[in-house]
């Protein structure tokens, strides 16, 4: 439906894109938002040294759930994945560049009665040796995990009492964070599920509790060496050591929540509820605050794939999406279109 200039100015007031994604040729960028959308941008052509204001346009978009908003994506070699209010879909990325996207495959997370429908808030894809899972964080305190070979649903953790904001698994396949509404990050071994095997809690931590601003942890990441966790939310920002389950370093976030973090060699990188994108140092000072379109943002994503499209992209509580090419400034905003 084509909507009247009005109505489609209020639709971009009201938009937020909460995850992006990048293709596995890191040529474009999938974003999903809350009216169930997910649009693809061509980061090929916005970079071109004769790129226009028209290259940062949007080159497709589709509706992707008709069950409300879109808050994760996830990626394999050939597949977008996406979640939140509804099913989890799959789609092919070269029916996507297409412009004909058709649903693959799509999971549903179990219900557990008539009236339960939980939204998922994080997707992560781990590839192993013995083959590849889709984790999925839900609004139902749960963590679920799908061999995506097979389709089966080959694992359920169950331990908080509170809803899922975000998920994390260390390179070897076998541990996995969640981060909880409850106020806990729970760390598991995937190979033996009936309980966590530690729990942090940072709201219990004096220098790390806001009560203020709540015990919610929403964003939690484990560094390439698998020895660090950085979680953060309603308490300050904390690093903690694996091995001792310590807090080595509180960073200071005044004020703002957390809502996004991850290790970027040797920086954490985070942002919230503010229009800034922080860079840390381990031992938490800050590298460098960037300003950033988005009065709150959601999401902080960062193409690896290819040297020449390397680039930072933040999305949040904007129909912007900002692109650094130098992580330490915006370069320019990808735009959606209200249509």
């Amino acid at each position: 439906m084509k909507l009247d200039k009005s109505q489609g100015a209020r639709k971009l007031l009201h938009t937020t894109v909460f995850s992006q994604c990048f293709s596995p040729c890191g040529q474009y960028l999938a974003a999903c938002d809350n009216y169930g959308k997910i649009s693809i941008f061509s980061l090929s052509k916005a970079l071109a040294p004769d790129a226009s204001e028209e290259n940062w346009q949007q080159i497709f978009s589709f509706q992707a759930s008709e069950d409300g908003a879109l808050y994760c994506l996830a990626a394999t070699s050939d597949l977008l994945i996406s979640a939140g209010n509804g099913p989890i879909c799959a789609w092919k990325w070269k029916e996507i560049l297409d412009k004909n996207p058709h649903i693959v495959w799509s999971f549903t997370i179990p219900k557990k009665g008539p009236f339960s429908n939980p939204e998922v808030n994080s997707l992560i894809v781990d590839k192993q040796e013995l083959g590849t899972t889709l984790f999925a964080g839900c609004g139902d305190k749960n963590v679920y995990g799908w061999d995506l070979e097979s389709g089966t649903q080959v694992l359920t953790l169950s331990g908080h009492t509170d809803y899922i904001h975000d998920i994390s698994i260390k390179n070897d396949g076998n541990t996995l964070a969640s981060a909880s509404e409850d106020g806990s990050v729970n760390i598991w071994d995937i190979r033996d599920s009936a309980e966590p095997v530690h729990s942090i809690v940072p709201h219990k931590i004096e220098s790390c509790g806001r009560p203020s601003l709540g015990k919610w942890i929403g964003c939690v990441d484990m560094d390439s060496s698998d020895d660090w966790l950085v979680c953060g939310g309603g308490p300050k920002m904390s690093l903690w050591h694996l091995r001792s389950m310590t807090t080595t370093t509180v960073f200071d976030t005044p004020k703002v929540c957390q809502q996004t973090v991850q290790f970027y060699e040797d920086t954490i990188i985070s942002a919230g509820m503010d229009h800034f994108v922080n860079h840390w140092f381990v031992n938490g000072e800050l590298k460098a605050q960037v300003p950033c379109t988005p009065t709150s943002v959601f999401n902080v994503c960062i193409n690896n794939s290819e040297e020449k499209y390397k680039v930072l992209s933040v999305s949040g509580s904007s129909y912007k999406i900002d692109i650094c090419t130098n992580f330490g400034y915006r370069a320019f905003s990808f735009v959606l279109s209200p249509d």
